[in-house]
């Protein structure tokens, strides 16, 4: 038998859909060399003397992506809850980020930030760092080490910034982030990988997003930036980019929405008509932060939409805009913002269920990733085992209605039991 063959028992909760929750009570979730084999209410015959990790009576779920979290920010994770994007930027942002110069308080911050992702709903995420390149390497070694999949990002920003925040220009910040993606390869991470990082289009010269574009598309990677979460970013954006006819184009005008490496953008909270087209074109991934929405009075997203137009959509916690690293706080705060754009905005679009909700999380960011975020065969097998004996009812409850009330109580009882990420346990 297969030494890296075995199943987890348990009340297992998935999506096959996006619009329901399937689920097996003491099931059987089989995972072979870390991808999973499929979901039984007996195990198969073929299956026979495998080793069982019986967690029966737990709900076994896919583990949560974020892919929109920024790892300098979580020191001060609940502060400046009360301002506006820009306002909170200049006043907790780029004085904290600035810190991270000094490499002995970037390893004790990232020690932190890194510990306390291991221990929470994420399997795998998606990270800003800060502009300087040595301490974003540390934030990848250390990543590394705790077993997660990740990609992680040297920003880039070289105007409209404060001085004490700035590269010096457009060839200094693409120098750098050739010599970071070198000693990145060199170290051949297993488990981290690199991803363009421009913060957005009002901190980044045209010489430098142009470089970034011609980056993304010589080396297939990855990039993630901002996009549309805020009408006065808007606004400054048009500004600075007169000839563009939507935000959305100025990253598709220099090229970072082309090429292998697939694009992430957050927010999109005010995406025109002209900007979903472009955003469709090029099947670029929305990061919905709902929490960081709502704190830094930015707006709601019309996820409902994008879902009709079959666009990629995830799920981002966005510290520390949002307050919290818990995917399932995320959850239900989409719920939530959902309910009010239909009712104070549009109410021809309905609100999401805690189902789909929990599909952009899980399916939605997996797709980020590759085959991730659910128990269909050929999946990654990435996997949270949670105890929710300690969320008290007199309810005779389903294992998805006990999922649906972990979304919205998990900090008052529940316990992630064990974590897994591709067969792997991390936790």
């Amino acid at each position: 038998m297969n030494e890296n063959a075995f199943a987890i028992k348990g009340d297992i909760v998935w999506s096959r859909h996006n619009h329901t929750l399937s689920w097996a009570k003491d099931g059987y979730l089989v995972v072979v060399d870390g991808v999973v084999q499929g979901v039984y209410q007996e195990l198969p015959a073929e299956y026979e003397g495998i080793r069982i990790v019986d967690h029966t009576g737990k709900l076994v779920i896919p583990g949560m992506n974020d892919i929109h979290v920024h790892a300098p920010q979580y020191s001060f994770r609940g502060m400046g809850m009360d301002l506006e994007l820009l306002e909170w930027l200049n006043t907790h942002t780029f004085p904290e980020e600035s810190k991270y110069a000094d490499l002995s308080y970037a390893e004790r911050a990232y020690d932190i930030f890194s510990d306390d992702l291991l221990h929470s709903p994420t399997t795998r995420a998606v990270v800003f760092g800060t502009m300087h390149v040595e301490p974003t390497e540390l934030l990848m070694d250390k990543l590394e080490a705790t077993g997660l999949k990740t990609y992680v990002g040297k920003v880039n920003m070289d105007r409209n910034s404060p001085d004490y925040l700035c590269e010096k220009d457009a060839a200094t910040s693409l120098a750098d982030t050739v010599r970071w993606l070198n000693d990145v390869e060199a170290k051949g991470y297993a488990n981290t990988k690199p991803i363009l990082t421009p913060r957005f289009t009002p901190t980044c010269s045209d010489e430098l997003m142009e470089g970034l574009g011609k980056l993304k598309q010589e080396r297939g990677l990855p990039l993630q930036s901002h996009l549309s979460e805020n009408l006065s970013e808007i606004d400054w954006v048009h500004g600075l980019a007169p000839w563009s006819t939507c935000y959305g184009q100025t990253y598709e005008h220099f090229g970072q929405l082309d090429g292998e490496g697939k694009t992430v953008m957050a927010h999109c909270n005010y995406s025109t008509d002209e900007e979903i087209a472009i955003l469709k074109k090029h099947n670029v991934f929305i990061a919905t932060c709902p929490q960081s929405n709502m704190q830094l009075s930015s707006g709601i997203a019309p996820i409902r939409r994008y879902l009709v137009e079959g666009m990629n959509v995830g799920l981002g916690t966005d510290v520390a805009g949002g307050a919290s690293l818990s995917m399932f706080r995320a959850v239900a705060d989409l719920v939530g913002c959902s309910k009010l754009r239909w009712r104070l905005v549009d109410q021809n679009l309905k609100p999401l269920s805690t189902a789909e909700a929990f599909y952009i999380a899980t399916v939605g960011g997996g797709a980020f990733f590759g085959k991730v975020g659910t128990f269909e065969q050929g999946y990654d097998a990435d996997v949270l085992v949670l105890d929710d004996s300690g969320l008290r009812t007199t309810l005779e409850c389903n294992p998805a209605e006990r999922v649906e009330r972990y979304m919205y109580l998990a900090e008052e009882g529940g316990r992630i039991v064990e974590k897994y990420v591709a067969g792997t346990r991390v936790l």
